[in-house]
């Protein structure tokens, strides 16, 4: 599942990384992206990014300003999320996404599962 295309996948990096709010002027000069793009057709793929709902903005001046609804971590584990709750057999399907884990992975997927064990009973 790929939710965004080239240029879309480039802003969202350029605001992720960013510490502050960007205008589309400073969003294209930090996007590392492997062609020139114009002002116009930034400014048109970050107003399809607010719309779609995945950035906030402000005006400030006579431009906008705009920044990441979620970081990019939340963003990842929704997607995957949706992942799950859409597919046919979500068992089969973590399943298989686990097996596919590098023993690494494995290590941080259990140190995760803990955490959150360790949270709820905390919170109950």
């Amino acid at each position: 599942m790929r939710e965004f295309g080239e240029l879309e996948s480039a802003i969202m990096d350029a605001l992720w990384r960013a510490d502050r709010p960007l205008s589309v002027r400073e969003v294209r000069e930090s996007m590392d992206y492997d062609r020139d793009v114009a002002y116009t057709t930034v400014m048109t793929v970050t107003n399809i990014l607010f719309h779609k709902g995945l950035l906030d903005r402000r005006k400030c001046g006579r431009a906008w300003q705009y920044w990441p609804r979620e970081s990019r971590e939340e963003h990842t584990a929704r997607v995957m999320s949706e992942v799950f709750s859409g597919c046919g057999d979500p068992h089969t399907t973590m399943l298989r996404f686990v097996e596919s884990c590098s023993d690494e992975d494995m290590a941080r997927l259990g140190a995760a599962l803990s955490q959150v064990r360790a949270q709820r009973a905390r919170a109950c």
